[in-house]
């Protein structure tokens, strides 16, 4: 046990090394999400009336965003050290499948955390939401675990991927998750197949939750829809884990 730590611990090490020379890579992660935000405050400017209420879509609307966001660049960027032959030496050096996804997870996780962060407070800045600090930190985590459960998202959807192109077929997948999550319109509204899809996304889960707090309630008063958030993260780590392959 202690030395599959210690091996998690090298493999976040070097990856996060890494994300440091990969200074595009980290500014597109925390830019983007930050940029389309505020074009997105452009567009409500325009279009709502001075008496719309922003805030049950300008969260969940962000929370969408930074999914997208950290799903392509993760899945993309773990798709060219596959090509480029860093997993084939992982596996060769005698890392083991968990130790290597924790560990890219774990690295990739301190990206989510400063992208999480950012966004809320752009939110706040940008649209003047008037949360209280309790609700802001409970958005955060919730965005937080969104944000790592789609990094986790990304590195399954590597292991099937043999080029970068090949990821971009998912990406309809990710923005169809938007319409299922009930962002848009309410999930109960849509035909009853399409309701069941909705219960695969994150983002449903994640956008019942933040609505609960943007209502004014806690993480607890929709309890089990935030507990599915980290036991859905669990079931896409172990399927990443599974289908890591030292060879395509």
């Amino acid at each position: 046990m202690k030395n599959t730590l210690s091996r998690i611990g090298v493999v976040a090490a070097r990856v996060l090394n890494q994300l440091r020379r990969d200074r595009r890579f980290v500014a597109i992660s925390i830019l983007f999400p930050l940029i389309i935000i505020y074009f997105i405050k452009l567009v409500f400017d325009v279009l709502a009336p001075p008496s719309f209420n922003i805030s049950p879509y300008a969260v969940p609307y962000a929370a969408f965003i930074v999914h997208f966001i950290a799903f392509i660049l993760t899945a993309i960027v773990l798709v060219r050290e596959r090509t480029a032959g860093t997993m084939a030496q992982m596996f060769v050096s005698g890392y083991q499948q968990i130790e290597i996804i924790i560990g890219y997870l774990l690295a990739y996780t301190v990206l989510a955390t400063a992208q999480s962060l950012l966004v809320l407070l752009e939110l706040n800045w940008l649209f003047n939401l008037g949360f209280s600090v309790a609700q802001f930190a409970s958005m955060y985590l919730v965005m937080w675990l969104l944000a790592v459960i789609s990094m986790a998202i990304g590195m399954l959807v590597s292991n099937f991927a043999r080029n970068e192109g090949q990821v971009f077929p998912f990406i309809p997948l990710v923005i169809l998750s938007v319409i299922l999550s009930g962002i848009i319109v309410p999930v109960e509204k849509l035909p009853d197949w399409a309701q069941v899809i909705s219960y695969l996304t994150p983002l449903f889960y994640a956008n019942e939750v933040l609505q609960e707090l943007i209502a004014g309630g806690g993480l607890l008063d929709d309890w089990v829809m935030f507990v599915i958030l980290p036991i859905y993260g669990l079931i896409v780590v172990g399927i990443a884990t599974i289908s890591l392959r030292e060879k395509d």
